[in-house]
């Protein structure tokens, strides 16, 4: 009994011992080629193969970008404001939208653009003031820094009928219809070259541009003036015109902190009446408030004798409400 006694002593010392010794070896003299292997370290032979999942790479090549909102302006006066004037309300809505491909020299953008609005005067009943749609899509193909080959095609239109007020001979308010949806629409096909030198401007070049004028009602051309049916033969709801020359131009840009300049202008030079171009430009000067508010500054001006012999032009300002997705 007392021998197995003390061979357990023994051996409770050389246990011991053994920890004693293994805590105070000091980890600066283990070998660099040394390998300390933890109890939950995972051994992998040496011939296994290990496969990594690929990373999915996101497609940049498409972009989107849509805005939407709404212009609003008031006008009020009290009953005694010796300077006249009527009280008036204007809410106008927009929705606009891009969508575009780029990738290597290649480009293909798609843009919509849609505005409604309408006031309304005292004493009058609610009037249309802005009534717009306007689609443009455009392939593009690089070739040089600053030269693109285009082929590009768009439709202006409206929503609604357009009307103009007059007073008959006893002084009563009479309106007739001169326009509508697609009474005018003008549809334009064109190839050419774009210049293009700074991302905010570029300018197209398009001889042989080819445009459709478009009246889908042929009894519209009764009240429009001179009965010029907006340049369709009457009894016709189309007229195609070939161009000795389109010219686009665009533009916009920040040209102060928060501000923001935007506008398109056309050329189209009918080959077969150069005396006669038709001119348009859209422009829009924009005050950003806040994310959501900014001030807004438009202008139509139009030439086109088709239409009229005189300068066309209109002018809105508004306070507007815009949301971006």
């Amino acid at each position: 009994m007392q021998k197995h006694f003390t061979t357990l002593l023994l051996l409770l010392f050389l246990f011991l011992h053994s920890l004693y010794v293994f805590a105070q070896v000091d980890s600066s003299v283990i070998k660099p080629d040394t390998l300390i292997i933890q109890p939950d370290t995972l051994i992998i032979p040496a011939d296994t193969i290990i496969i990594k999942p690929q990373e999915v790479q996101k497609d940049t090549s498409w972009k989107f970008k849509t805005e939407y909102g709404a212009n609003l302006n008031q006008g009020s006066f009290s009953t005694n404001w010796t300077g006249g004037g009527v009280n008036s309300v204007a809410l106008g809505l927009f929705f606009n939208t891009v969508i575009e491909y780029k990738k290597d020299d290649e480009s293909w953008r798609n843009e919509l653009q849609t505005q409604y609005g309408i006031v309304k005067n005292r004493g009058q009943a609610s009037r249309k003031n802005v009534d717009r749609i306007f689609f443009d899509t455009k392939y593009s193909r690089r070739m040089s820094k600053y030269w693109n080959f285009v082929g590009n095609v768009n439709l202006l239109t409206q929503f609604a009928p357009g009307y103009v007020y007059e007073e008959d001979l006893d002084g009563d308010l009479i309106q007739r219809r001169v326009s509508g949806f697609f009474a005018p629409a003008y549809i334009t096909e064109s190839v050419g070259l774009e210049y293009k030198p700074v991302p905010y401007f570029f300018i197209t070049f398009s001889p042989g541009a080819v445009r459709q004028t478009i009246v889908a009602d042929k009894e519209l051309y009764i009240n429009t003036p001179d009965q010029r049916n907006y340049g369709v033969p009457i009894g016709q709801t189309m007229r195609t015109e070939l161009a000795l020359m389109q010219i686009v131009a665009n533009f916009k840009k920040d040209i102060a902190t928060n501000v923001n300049l935007s506008f398109r202008y056309l050329l189209f030079a009918n080959y077969r009446n150069l005396g006669a171009m038709d001119n348009r430009l859209d422009a829009t000067l924009t005050a950003k408030v806040n994310k959501y508010i900014n001030v807004n500054l438009g202008a139509i001006i139009v030439y086109d004798e088709d239409q009229s012999y005189q300068i066309q032009y209109a002018q809105s300002l508004a306070l507007g409400f815009i949301y971006r997705l």
